[in-house]
Order: structure tokens, then sequence, then C-alpha cells
């Protein structure tokens, strides 16, 4: 015989018979619970959107100037607003994305083909190098000092088209692999590695960090196609994982003598992992790559070896080297007008991105940070209370696991739901009571 800990209701209602007092009853409640947890998460909000008025980029510098404060004490206001603002994403449930997260994203291409880098002179690191030496976390990005990428939620993200150019390439690649395999240059070109590299998965696991279990997405690739005819063809179907939220917090630098204050935050939704590069701030113009050079040198110095050797031959045909003259050309034009076709795509990507993806920023953002931490908490309190109600008496275990499979149930959503708060919300609301009862163990 074990001795446990039991949750009861003390709002008295027979809601099992589900009459229509009862519903109003019920919704009546909700109300003022809703209304209870904005009171008391007021003067927190109130708090963080104070402090962001000194440092948000439109107005900050003219009020901070008419405050007339010290740098010192600007400084104490923005370790403030920072704290607050963390906080505010733990209730969130946004987590800062790890370098192992930014490293499974980043390891494949989907709409956006071209090398992305931040340029970092314009980025400060004064603001969270400080505020990380006085509040140390762990798995922290190696870009933490510059600027930090909150994620929530996953997604996924498919494309329906024929793709006639990357089925082009696709099969250039692998017709071009199979001729340095059969003649043996493969081993001359591709040497081993001390270090084995990882190759793009089939399918890649994402960590929901609320569950034990983790999360499979398959990435549905042109390159890792099989090339039928059905597919070469028609229309074909490539998925990419998202990022459900995406919030991203920078300064920039400030190339005056005096610091600049200014912080920006910007939300974006429904981010393909392989495209993050898109939220990245204060982006360099992409150019050509090094393969891209590469590619030119090699041709030039190919083809100009191979005019000087024809040449060098009495009897050159002059229509072979206008031959390989023309072969050489169009290699290196058709690589030019490819890296401005994707710079053009890039363009347009960073513009959709712009318009379609970008939530909010700023302001804007903070105050729909503040409604999530508030409906989050409301909706805790009101389904733990009516499973309370619906199902009587339960000890903490099992209310947790009945509140996850209602949700499971009802809305098709795994989570792990977070009975603690919940259950100390509801004995602060004073609607249940904590009480012991006996419970038989076999």
């Amino acid at each position: 015989m074990q001795c446990m800990d039991a949750w009861i209701p003390t709002w008295a209602g027979s809601f099992t018979e589900r009459s229509r007092s009862d519903v109003d009853e019920f919704l009546k409640l909700c109300q003022r619970v809703e209304y209870t947890i904005r009171a008391w998460y007021l003067l927190q909000f109130e708090d963080l959107m104070r402090l962001y008025s000194f440092f948000e980029p439109i107005h900050g510098a003219q009020k901070l100037e008419q405050q007339n404060l010290t740098p010192e004490e600007i400084d104490v206001f923005e370790q403030d607003f920072l704290a607050s603002l963390f906080q505010v994403m733990e209730k969130s449930n946004f987590k800062i994305a790890t370098d192992e997260e930014i490293e499974v994203a980043l390891s494949a291409q989907y709409r956006l083909n071209l090398p992305i880098v931040v340029n970092e002179n314009k980025l400060d690191k004064r603001l969270f190098t400080s505020y990380f030496a006085k509040h140390p976390q762990d798995d922290l990005p190696y870009f933490a000092d510059k600027f930090i990428i909150f994620r929530r939620g996953f997604g996924i993200d498919r494309l329906n088209s024929y793709f006639i150019m990357p089925k082009i390439n696709t099969i250039i690649s692998r017709f071009w692999r199979c001729f340095l395999k059969v003649t043996g240059l493969k081993r001359l070109f591709f040497r081993k590695r001390s270090a084995p590299i990882t190759e793009d998965p089939k399918s890649i696991e994402i960590s929901t960090d609320n569950s034990d279990e983790s999360l499979y997405v398959e990435r549905i690739r042109i390159e890792k196609m099989k090339l039928s005819i059905r597919n070469l063809l028609g229309k074909v179907t490539i998925q990419e994982p998202t990022f459900d939220r995406i919030i991203v917090v920078y300064r920039r630098a400030s190339a005056k003598k005096e610091r600049a204050r200014n912080i920006y935050v910007k939300h974006f939704k429904s981010i393909p992992m392989a495209d993050m590069e898109i939220v990245l701030p204060e982006k360099k113009n992409p150019g050509l790559t090094p393969v891209d050079w590469v590619k030119f040198i090699v041709s030039a110095v190919i083809g100009l070896i191979t005019v000087i050797g024809s040449l060098s031959n009495p009897k050159a045909d002059i229509r072979v080297i206008l031959a390989i003259l023309t072969s050489v050309v169009g290699y290196c034009v058709k690589t030019y007008f490819t890296f401005q076709n994707n710079l053009v795509s890039y363009q347009s990507l960073i513009t959709k991105s712009v318009y379609d993806k970008q939530l909010d920023s700023g302001r804007g953002t903070l105050l729909h940070l503040c409604d999530d931490v508030i409906q989050q908490e409301v909706k805790e309190v009101i389904v733990s209370f009516f499973i309370l109600m619906v199902q009587g008496e339960a000890t903490r275990q099992e209310l947790d696991r009945r509140c996850e499979e209602l949700i499971t149930g009802e809305f098709n959503e795994k989570c792990n739901f977070d009975v603690d708060d919940a259950l100390q919300k509801l004995q602060k609301l004073g609607i249940v009571a904590k009480v012991n009862f006996f419970k038989f163990i076999r």
C-alpha cells in the first residue's frame, strides 16, 4: 500500500453530462483564467516593452538621448532587456539553434544554390559576449557572439515542377562519375581522406527537445532520385523540412566612435532548413565560388595548351583549333550564366522571404511573443483542469499522461505536457486542491 498525492478540482459541475449550462460555465471559467493570467504577466511584459523602447532602431537613439543616461546605465538596461527577452523566448518554447542543428540544416541545397556568408565586420560582438559572460549557457553556436537564432517547431516544404536544369545537371554528374570510375581517374582526383565526409542523408533526425522521441523527416532530392523515363519527362516533387518559426536577434556594428545601441529582432516563418541562410543578418553579396574560378582557370589552361600544341603542328587543322576554342569559351560562358541564373534566383528568394516569410520585426515581434506566452499558459491550465473535471482525481503522472493523450486524440499533435507548471497555476488560481489517497500496488 502506498500513499500518493492526487489532484482534484474544487470547482463543482457535472460536465460529464455536457449540458448547455455546464458548457457556458466552463467557457466563463476559461475567460476568467485568461484574464487572470494576462494580469500576472502584465508588469513583466510592460517592463520588456519599456526596455526595448531604448533600443528599437527607429526612435531608440532619440529616447536614450532624452534620458541623458551614462554608458554604464545603458549597459545595465541592455542586459536587463536581453535577460527578459530570453525568459519570454523560453516561455514561448523557442530554442537557440545549436551548431549541430545548423550543420544538419545546411548539409544540403534546396532553392538556394549560392554560398551565403555573413559580413562579420558589420555585426557588433560586445552585446552577446557581455550577456553570455553573465548568463552562461550550454551548446551555444559558434556565431553566438554576433547574433542569435531562435527556432520553434518543424514542418515540411514541397516543390512540384519539371526541374529541367537540375535533371540535366544530375545526368551529367552521374555520367561524369561513371566515366571517372571506369577510366580509373577517380582514384587520381578523389584520394581517400583521413576523415569521412558525411553525405546528404536521405532522412535527417531532428531533436524535438520536448520529447524522448526524435522526429525523422525525409529529404527528397533530384540528385538522389531514380532517373526513370517518368521522372525525367514528368513533374517531380522535392521535399525539405522547415523551421516553423525563426527569430533572429542582432546588433549592427557602428562605424562611428560612439556605439550604436539599436537591437534588431526579426521574425520569420516556414524557413526551409537547407535555405536557412536567407535569415542571416548582414549577408555579403554572393560571387563566383572557388569551384567556379577553378573551372574557369582549368578550362582556359587546357584550351591554351591545346591550341599551342595544335599550332606547333605543321599540319594543324584550323577547324579543329576553332572547335577547341569554341568549346572552351562555351564552357566558360555556360559557367558564368549559371552563376547569373543562381544570382537572380537568390535575389528573388530574398525578396520573397521579406514579403512572404517575414512575419514581423522589432516591437511587433515582442508583442507576438508576449501573446504566445499567455496563450501557452492559458491552454496548459484549461487542458489540465478539463481532465481533472471530466475524469476525476489523478496523480501528477496520470494527469500528465491524460493531457498528452487528449492533445494527441483531439488535435493529432504530440507534445511533452508541462504538468508541473499547469498544476502550480491551477493551485494559485484556487481551482484545484492537493489531497492524499491510498492506492494499492500488487
